[in-house]
């Protein structure tokens, strides 16, 4: 990638911070391999909405026949960045790495209109921000606790918010926060220590899903880890990089890295697909940087997903029976962005009593996608419905997945059709199996 401020031959459409590579979308043979896997062009069947269009559309802005229009900003936003395109490629494009620097460009170089811009504004500064994340699900706690759901939803009043009020469907049952604050800032190993660990409690995962970080403690301390869980820890940027805003992104990866390195960890276990990925990818976020870049280099090598880590550590203590039938789906970011896909396998079957069916499509994106499934509800319940389909064909009766966005996308669609299925990360079942008993459902 060249040097920022260097000029590019040719009237480039693009900036000169972080743009699209030409080395890498040069790489692209226009095989047409990524177009079956890809969810939008199956769905819509336009070749711009298909990796091998998109790319095209990059390097005509790149090489100055095309503009950051409309249109262009339009095919770029509608990709989930599922990175399907990736693990069928043969060439081996990094389609991940150019996407988000496409969307870097559209940030800078295109006015969303002024109600689309409010909206995505408002999702990304939310959902980034720990001390306002706080204060929306305690009132969202007491919304629900109050009754006031129950009014709303029946009184169909949601239709009166907009798109807020589509969001309100996907809105689970906000957990007591006080799982989110039990957690001991040193959780230490039992038995003999195997290691010292670091653990991301993440955004809408220590908010909507507490108890899995409570789990995931749980379990690593129980297979001779001793977990450190830094208090001042923030978002670690992974939904900042999906939508094209890397200098915001770069200055919570900044803090992210201070942060476990001060807590001088063999590893950082993270339990979400999407901030693995992109944590793991922080020595590309920050390859300019000439501070953070070596530190960069050094914290992604230490990044590990729960699943991923302890398949490698082998499993310690007594695991008790669990019998259910279960299934498990593949989160996009942990099967195509960092290519796990047998240690969450792996780890399910371990488990006495645990039958595992698999799932038909199941590396397929349930169109959760960051705020994929905010900002394009319609088309994100395409992917969805497809996916439900899947899960009622295996008689399951939990789902496992092993990203938060996945979990809520997914417990939606079942809770719309009346299914009974429970949705559950890895680290609760393990966790369990440890305990002797599941988690209550809420």
């Amino acid at each position: 990638m060249g040097e920022p401020g260097t000029a590019k031959i040719g009237a480039s459409g693009f900036d000169q911070i972080d743009p699209p590579a030409s080395e890498l979308y040069l790489d692209c043979v226009h095989c047409g391999f990524c177009l079956p896997t890809c969810p939008t062009y199956l769905v819509l069947g336009n070749e711009m909405d298909n990796p091998r269009g998109r790319l095209y559309l990059m390097r005509a802005v790149d090489e100055g026949k095309a503009k950051i229009t409309e249109r262009f900003a339009k095919h770029m936003n509608l990709c989930l960045l599922c990175r399907a395109c990736e693990t069928a490629c043969p060439s081996g494009v990094k389609f991940g790495f150019l996407m988000e620097a496409a969307r870097g460009q559209v940030e800078r170089h295109y006015q969303f209109p002024p109600a689309e811009r409010r909206f995505r504004n408002l999702l990304l500064h939310t959902f980034t921000d720990v001390a306002r994340m706080s204060t929306l699900t305690t009132m969202l706690h007491l919304y629900q606790r109050s009754g006031l759901q129950k009014l709303a939803r029946g009184l169909g009043l949601l239709g009166l918010f907009g798109r807020l009020g589509k969001m309100e469907t996907f809105l689970p049952r906000i957990p007591d926060q006080r799982l989110r604050t039990d957690l001991p800032e040193i959780m230490p190993a039992k038995g003999e220590k195997r290691g010292r660990v670091g653990l991301l409690t993440g955004c809408a995962q220590q908010f909507f899903l507490p108890q899995v970080n409570g789990a995931t403690a749980r379990v690593l301390a129980e297979n001779g880890f001793e977990v450190a869980i830094p208090r001042d820890q923030g978002c670690c940027g992974s939904l900042l990089v999906h939508e094209g805003e890397r200098e915001r992104a770069k200055g919570f990866a900044r803090k992210t890295i201070e942060v476990f390195e001060r807590v001088k960890v063999d590893a950082v276990i993270v339990n979400a697909a999407g901030c693995g990925s992109v944590m793991k990818e922080y020595w590309e976020l920050l390859h300019h940087d000439p501070v953070y870049r070596e530190r960069a280099e050094a914290f992604s090598k230490k990044v590990r997903d729960a699943s991923e880590f302890l398949a490698q550590a082998d499993l310690d203590g007594r695991l008790r029976q669990i019998k259910m039938k279960a299934t498990y789906h593949d989160a996009c970011h942990l099967a195509h962005g960092q290519k796990i896909r047998l240690q969450p396998r792996k780890i399910l079957k371990a488990i006495p009593g645990v039958q595992l069916v698999e799932l038909a499509e199941s590396d397929f994106c349930c169109g959760s996608a960051g705020i994929y499934n905010l900002l394009y509800p319609d088309l994100a319940q395409k992917f969805l419905d497809r996916k439900l389909d899947r899960i009622q064909e295996t008689g399951a009766e939990v789902v496992v997945s092993g990203n938060p966005g996945c979990t809520l996308q997914i417990e939606k669609g079942l809770r719309e059709r009346g299914l009974h299925t429970r949705v559950l990360h890895p680290m609760e079942l393990l966790d369990g199996a440890y305990r002797g008993a599941l988690p209550p459902r809420t």
